[in-house]
Order: C-alpha cells, then sequence, then structure tokens
C-alpha cells in the first residue's frame, strides 16, 4: 500500500483581513451602516439565501428588503427563459439575457423610493442587490461555486433566478444554471469586481467567513503569478471505481467514485488560506478577472474568458463501462445548443488494471442503417445492443493515449483510470447505449440515439483509429534526463498535449498558452521558476496543475520520494 499524498485542499496561503461566523460579521455590517445607512447584500444563484437574510436581520433599527422580491412574476420569468430552456430533458440554449431583464422596474422605482425615504438602516439582499442601492453604498457579495450548487440541487435546497425550481429534477436544475443563470450571474458579476468591498464565502452552511476586497486581489494576484491547482471535487458513478478511493484518500465507505473534476475553472473553486484559514471561492473569479495573464492573449482572443482546457478523471477499476457515446461536430453544437467549439477529447490512461478496455471507432465493413436500428430497439427494451458488433474494442494499458474528436463513437471499458483531457464543453454528451442500467437516482439515464446519428463520423472506422487515434507517440526531443514526446491529439482539436520523461530537471515554456500538467508518473515534482518569480512549488502523483500563461518559462524536477527515480508529466495546452 502506497503513502497518500494526492492534496485535496490546495490553497494559495497569504495573510490578510478574515471574519469568521456570523456575529462577527454582522459587527462589520454594523460599521458598514454607520458610515452608510444603506448597504447591498449581492448573490449569486445557489446561495442558502434564508441563512443570509436571517443573520443580517438581527441588526436592530434595519429594513430588509430582498430583491427576488423586485423581480417579474415567476410565469413571466418562465416565458422569459423559455426559448432556452427548451423541452429537452437535459440540453438548452445560450441564453442572451442579462440580469437587468428579470427585474420589474416599477417594483425597482418603488424599492429605491422606500430606500431614499429610510429613516433607519437599509439592507438590500439578493441577486442584483448592487443595481438597487446607490453606487456609493457599501457592497458585499455572496460567492458560489458551481460544484457546491450541483450539491444544493440534488438535495432540493436552492432556487433558481427569479423563479423557486427548487423542487425540479435535478437535470431541469442543472440545465437552467448552464444555459441560463450561471451566464448571466458571470456577466453581472465581472461587472462588480472592483465595487465590492466584502466577499462572503457561504460554501459551509452555518460556517461563514469573509475577507475584504484588498485580501480577495492579493489572493488573485498572488494566485495567476505562480503555479496553481484548483479545488478538486470527488462524485459518484453508476459506472464508478474503486482506484481513486486509494491514491486520492477517498472515503471508503462509499460505494465507488466515478468522477474526479480537477480542472474545470468553471465549476471548481479556489482556496484562498489567509492567516491560516481557508476562504473558498469560485476559480472562475480568476478567469474573469486575469485572463489575459491566465490563459494568455492568443488564446483569450481566441475563447474570450473561456477556460478551453478540461481534465478529469473517470474511474471504472472494479466498476462498469462508460456508456457508449459520441460528442457532436462544432457545426452541429454551434446550430443546436449556441455553443462555438465542441467538446473534442482524448483519453489518458493514468492507470490500467488487468482486462482493461477502451471502445473506439466504429468496425470496418458495419451497416450504418442497422446499427442505428438496433440502438432504437435497444433504447425501447427490445433487444441488447450488441456493442462489439459495431464498435472496436482495444486492449488497454497504463500511459496509451487514445485521441476522441468530435464526431467519434467511444466508451472507457472497465478497470481504467481514465484522465480525460478535452475542450471545456462538459454538458455535450449523446449517450448511445448504457448497458441496460439505471442513474444513481433508480431511473434509466437519458438516450440521444436521434442526436447521436447526426454527428456519427461514420469514416472513423478501425482503419481509422489505427492510424489516427491509437497510440501516435513520436519523440520530439531529448537532452540529459529527459525526453519530449508528443502524444495528440488529433488535428482536428485545438489541444496540443506533451508527456515529458524525466529523471533531471527539464525546462518549460508556455509559449503564450496557459499549459495544464498531470504527474502521471513518479510521487513527487517539483516547479521551480528559473529566475524566481515564483515559489517553488510540489506536486504529487495524479494531480493536475495549471501554469499561467505570464509564468513564461519554468521547469520540473523529480523530488522528495522521487529523487533520482524517473518521472512523467502530460502536459496540455492550445495549439497555434
Amino acid at each position: 500500500m502506497r503513502k497518500v499524498n494526492y492534496d485535496r485542499f490546495p490553497s494559495t496561503k497569504i495573510s490578510g483581513t478574515i471574519i469568521q461566523g456570523w456575529e462577527n460579521i454582522r459587527a462589520v455590517t454594523s460599521g458598514c451602516l454607520n458610515e452608510k445607512s444603506i448597504l447591498g447584500v449581492d448573490f449569486y444563484t445557489g446561495v442558502h439565501e434564508e441563512e443570509v437574510i436571517n443573520a443580517l436581520a438581527l441588526l436592530p433599527d434595519t429594513t430588509i428588503i430582498k430583491t427576488r422580491d423586485l423581480m417579474k412574476a415567476e410565469e413571466e420569468v418562465k416565458i422569459m427563459t423559455e426559448r432556452f430552456m427548451t423541452e429537452d430533458v437535459l440540453f438548452g440554449y445560450i441564453t442572451n439575457l442579462k440580469l437587468d431583464n428579470y427585474f420589474d422596474p416599477q417594483k425597482v422605482k418603488t424599492a429605491q423610493q422606500q430606500i431614499e425615504s429610510a429613516t433607519g438602516n437599509v439592507i438590500v439582499i439578493g441577486t442584483g442587490a448592487a443595481t438597487i442601492i446607490p453606487a456609493d453604498a457599501t457592497l458585499i457579495y455572496v460567492d458560489m461555486a458551481r460544484w457546491e450548487i450541483q450539491q444544493r440541487f440534488r438535495r432540493h435546497e436552492v432556487k433558481a433566478l427569479g423563479i423557486d425550481n427548487s423542487q425540479d429534477a435535478v437535470s431541469l436544475q442543472y440545465k437552467r444554471g448552464y444555459f441560463n443563470d450561471w451566464r448571466i450571474c458571470d456577466q453581472y458579476k465581472e461587472g462588480l469586481f472592483n465595487r465590492i468591498s466584502f466577499w462572503i464565502d457561504t460554501h459551509i452552511a452555518g460556517e461563514p467567513k469573509m475577507i475584504d476586497k484588498d485580501t480577495f486581489f492579493k489572493g488573485i494576484e498572488e494566485t495567476v503569478k505562480s503555479p496553481f491547482r484548483v479545488v478538486p471535487f470527488f462524485d459518484p458513478a453508476p459506472w464508478g471505481g474503486q482506484w481513486m478511493k486509494e491514491v486520492c484518500g477517498l472515503d471508503p465507505e462509499k460505494e465507488n467514485y466515478g468522477w474526479c473534476f480537477d480542472c474545470v475553472p468553471e465549476e471548481n473553486s479556489l482556496f484562498f488560506e489567509v492567516n491560516g484559514v481557508r476562504f473558498e471561492m469560485p476559480s472562475v473569479n480568476l478567469v474573469l478577472l486575469k485572463s489575459k495573464d491566465l490563459l494568455g492573449e492568443p488564446v483569450e482572443a481566441r475563447f474570450g474568458k473561456d477556460f478551453p482546457i478540461r481534465f478529469d478523471f473517470l474511474d471504472t477499476v472494479g466498476g462498469g463501462n462508460l456508456s457508449v457515446q459520441v460528442h457532436p461536430t462544432t457545426q452541429f453544437i454551434r446550430e443546436s445548443f449556441g455553443m462555438y467549439y465542441t467538446q473534442d477529447e482524448s483519453y489518458y490512461l493514468l492507470d490500467a488494471k488487468e482486462g482493461a478496455t477502451v471502445y473506439l471507432g466504429l468496425k470496418e465493413g458495419i451497416n450504418k442503417d442497422d446499427m442505428i436500428n438496433d440502438l432504437r430497439q435497444a433504447q425501447e427494451g427490445k433487444i441488447v445492443f450488441d456493442t462489439e458488433k459495431y464498435v472496436n474494442k482495444l486492449p488497454a494499458k497504463k500511459h496509451d493515449h487514445y485521441l476522441i474528436p468530435g464526431g467519434t463513437v467511444h466508451c472507457s471499458g472497465s478497470e481504467a483510470l481514465v484522465l480525460e483531457i478535452s475542450s471545456t464543453p462538459n454538458l455535450f454528451t449523446f449517450k448511445l447505449w448504457d448497458w441496460q442500467r439505471l442513474g444513481l437516482d433508480g431511473k434509466p439515464r437519458p438516450i440521444n440515439v436521434e442526436r447521436g446519428k447526426e454527428v456519427i463520423d461514420w469514416k472513423r472506422d478501425t482503419q481509422y483509429v489505427k492510424e489516427n487515434l491509437a497510440n501516435h507517440v513520436t519523440e520530439i526531443e531529448n537532452g540529459d534526463g529527459w525526453r519530449e514526446e508528443c502524444t495528440g491529439l488529433h488535428p482536428n482539436e485545438f489541444i496540443e498535449t506533451r508527456r515529458h520523461w524525466f529523471t533531471k530537471p527539464v525546462t518549460h515554456f508556455t509559449n503564450n498558452s496557459v499549459n495544464v500538467l498531470n504527474l502521471v508518473e513518479g510521487e513527487e515534482a517539483i516547479v521551480e521558476s528559473p529566475d524566481n518569480q515564483f515559489d517553488p512549488f510540489i506536486v504529487h502523483y495524479a494531480e493536475t496543475f495549471i501554469i499561467p500563461a505570464s509564468v513564461g518559462s519554468y521547469t520540473i524536477s523529480p523530488y522528495g520520494l522521487s529523487a533520482g527515480q524517473e518521472c512523467a508529466t502530460i502536459k496540455a495546452y492550445v495549439r497555434f
């Protein structure tokens, strides 16, 4: 048994101001009200609204105005958002609404008149509070990472923007967040960064923490100038396995863990460790504030403030096969969902046990009409789909790399730990067959044969897979104690991947693109700056870490338990 050294709680360590507990937070807000009698407490969606309202309502001589009461009627909001939500159980269309569209102008006017005539203190609480209060009033922001919002969806604890959908199916709550609410809130929040005086973390119910503006920006600046990790989160899956329990130190009593999201900045958190206390916030804040430094100017020019590279784990060791699936083409995803690039991806085998396999591409000579007809009948429960009749089943071993451009039918088999390297859109998987299996909610998972048949590239057959997708590794360069290999990705994909094997320091260059890496071999490595631009940064086996484009050059060497041994990293960056 190896000793677990995977860090589940990575953080940027800074000094600054941090206030803990509602009683202490009330004392600070009371001081703000003494200076000015009006205070705004703005929210991201997914906050436990009543917790915040009840805590601040204890302040004496204070009127509370809730922004939810100033919004349009729920039926009007539903009609307004209907074209983005669509009737589909999973997929919507990217919104073009703004937060202002949610408010009833007459209700807002009445509330602002109430504020002007108030004789005591007034606190405006809720999403959009900053639009209601005067520009010179103190503004506090209660932020929330999407990973935690999703947990609250499952527990039916939170409301959406402008409506109470807390009792809806989790998939519908997620769809409204993904296609509508989160995009509106991110765009709105981006315009508030320089106006916010305090930030509150309520990710742990009943244990709020607050930092001031200077501490917030200090954490942002310290994070973006050096290597860093977002906070990984782990989730069970119908096919989930056992590998991550041992390697990542997870709860052994849980039935399985299928996912680890360890580089999805739109959904992950960042920890600032302020005077030894962890403060949690969405990592997307860093992308919104420092996109050019983080992504690199050419990447920002192409993707805006989207972080385009995603790393996650798929654990099927001791579990089952993933669903047989396909991702859409760029044209399909643009026309159908309003996205401007698709989910091209790859499977890097971080580990593979005996019998591990990958399903990839179609058998040569199959009849596509027969395959689609069989998939339809399987969806109706009339037959069991014969996957191996139509899809290539390849033996998989540790450090294999399989490339999966959009339109390629694929699936990880059991007994594998896949490091999935992909472009960011993470919702657009068209499941074709799910092995007669139920989801964690005890219901069949949605199958998308009709959408899938529109995007399958039928030329991606056995010969194509062999020539273009399966383990195309070429050595690029080597030096004293290191060698560099190109492992992909496919020419259709904008991500390039390079693997470095090293027993001595190896120099890397960001080349104007954010670099995302994982230590795929070796217990520990150290990342250092040749000109001492940042402090040495230690990474452990299986940890994903991010190098901002502005870092420029850096070295990686074996460290600690790996000193003198061969280590390896896989690195992804945007290809120009």
